[in-house]
């Protein structure tokens, strides 16, 4: 990071709530218990078995547990229409399952090395069933399983059960509106720093600090695209230096609370913009307005999608808006929902997604602009209330 001093100006109203905001009440195991009903249920209207979960977003959604990330020893939760849930572990770590605020709400079966964890598992399962397995599983545990159970079949939980975690209840939202306000209060303070004569890593790593300063335990990503980098969309932040006169895309997230963050907000250096890079700005606001206008119950995600991608068409962009409108959002900054062409599912109150419309013009500049928007009953609600105008910074 730069030596530069940082701004002594005081911290926005923003920032300063972002900073001061408490934690919230942690999850109850009749929190996790209802998660892993409905899992159970959804299953059961898809027409399986049930569900089998490894270790990764989805166990944390529905259990509490977070097993060690690097572990090749099986860790399985077993979602079954017939039993109660039990979660597989190997001895070792038992003592840190048993300690999950979701551990009340299942039953624990634990193996010790030089045992078969698929013996243990097998009779957990229907030996004819189908069932839906968490995309992240590794290969040889679910082939093991199949050899240890040939009659069963497994089908992909995304593709089998692809809202189980994208409506969000109450709890969940509150913490998604925190990791929002924290984004918004660091995108803010960024304002107020210099880009002119900076690396984009240098402010990529005022922009980490930023997101770490208003409660992210976890940063996933900064993205400093200055220049001609703004017209890739997932650029790494690199030692290009920034110039007066750049336009330059901010997208930026993480993990509060466990739950996800991710905004985007596209900057000019020194003097204002020129004629050009204001039009292509605000015909990305208006898209963004538009999409964030139609979010309502009912319409399918390629709606929204669609009327974003209408408006940058009209304008003679459509073919430099190179990527889907959004994503959902929760335990993780990318999950479903997505908003794209040939996703028909319906919106329905308490899905939460991103709406980033953008365009790229190769070797010049690209622009960018997302907030987090949650369904209402009536409507849409933004999680991001940031300025969208395009902001001047030194």
């Amino acid at each position: 990071m730069s030596s530069a001093p940082r701004p002594s100006v005081p911290a926005s109203a923003s920032a300063s709530a972002a900073a001061s905001a408490p934690a919230p009440a942690p999850f109850t195991a009749d929190d996790y218990r209802a998660r892993m009903d409905r899992a159970v249920r959804s299953a059961a209207e898809a027409g399986l078995d049930g569900v089998l979960v490894a270790p990764g977003p989805d166990l944390v959604h529905l259990t509490g547990y977070h097993p060690p990330a690097d572990t090749e020893r099986l860790t399985l939760l077993v979602l079954s229409v017939e039993h109660d849930p039990v979660l597989v572990v190997p001895t070792l770590e038992a003592p840190d399952a048993e300690q999950a605020a979701g551990a009340a709400a299942l039953t624990l079966r634990d193996w010790t090395d030089g045992k078969d964890p698929y013996a243990v598992t097998a009779p957990l399962l229907d030996s004819n069933g189908r069932f839906a397995v968490s995309d992240n599983t590794w290969a040889m545990h679910l082939l093991a399983l199949q050899q240890a159970l040939p009659s069963t079949s497994y089908v992909s939980l995304t593709a089998a059960l692809p809202m189980l975690r994208a409506v969000k209840d109450p709890a969940e939202l509150a913490r998604l509106e925190a990791a929002g306000a924290a984004a918004d209060a660091t995108y803010e303070e960024i304002l107020r720093v210099r880009f002119s004569g900076r690396r984009e890593t240098e402010v990529a790593a005022e922009l980490a600090h930023l997101l770490t300063q208003f409660g992210h335990e976890q940063v996933d990503f900064t993205v400093v695209g200055s220049g001609p980098n703004g017209a890739n969309p997932h650029h790494e932040a690199g030692e290009r230096v920034i110039e007066r006169g750049d336009t330059v895309v901010l997208d930026f997230g993480g993990l509060k609370h466990g739950y996800g963050s991710d905004t985007s907000r596209t900057v000019h250096v020194g003097d204002g913009p020129s004629a050009e890079e204001q039009r292509v700005h605000d015909v990305v606001r208006e898209a963004q307005q538009a999409a964030f206008e139609a979010v309502r119950p009912g319409i399918a995600c390629q709606d929204v999608d669609r009327v974003a991608r209408a408006v940058i068409t009209e304008a003679g962009y459509g073919d430099r808006f190179i990527h889907r409108t959004g994503h959902g959002i929760g335990v993780t900054t990318h999950e479903p929902p997505y908003m794209i062409e040939g996703e028909r599912q319906p919106l329905v109150p308490g899905m939460c997604f991103s709406i980033e419309p953008g365009i790229y013009l190769p070797g010049r500049f690209g622009v960018r602009i997302e907030d987090i928007v949650t369904v209402t009953q009536d409507g849409g609600r933004r999680l991001n209330t940031t300025a969208r105008e395009m902001a001047v910074v030194g």
